[in-house]
């Protein structure tokens, strides 16, 4: 059985799907934005202060489901530009110093609303 999950710790979805779902013990985030969840404010001027926001985001609906940043098994991260890989990597590393999920980091053309980046989780109950 798949439950929709939702938090208003976290930015609202901004179209015809849910923050996260869940099914059989795993839980599946959207791509989050850095998007404030307060005030629906886009994070488009700093790389770091975006990848923190989009990574808090993610969190907060994992802690809504009942799970945690260090029950992640797998993250996709969605670059506007590539070059920010080494910031990015420096803030990823606060959210998963020890517990080190695989990952996936690529740059794409466009992002919604013009973002810096995107990141989803995978993550286990």
């Amino acid at each position: 059985m798949v439950k929709t999950l939702h938090t208003d710790k976290a930015p609202a979805a901004v179209g015809p799907y849910s923050q996260a779902t869940e099914v059989n013990g795993f839980i599946f985030t959207s791509g989050q934005l850095p998007l404030v969840p307060e005030t629906g404010e886009l994070i488009s001027d700093d790389i770091k202060k975006a990848t923190a926001r989009s990574l808090d985001n993610i969190k907060a609906i994992l802690e809504e489901a009942g799970s945690s940043m260090d029950k992640v098994v797998k993250v996709n991260i969605f670059l506007d530009d590539v070059n920010d890989f080494a910031a990015v990597n420096e803030v990823y590393a606060e959210y998963f110093s020890e517990h080190k999920p695989a990952r996936s980091c690529v740059e794409v053309a466009n992002l919604p609303k013009n973002g810096l980046l995107e990141i989803e989780a995978i993550a286990v109950k």
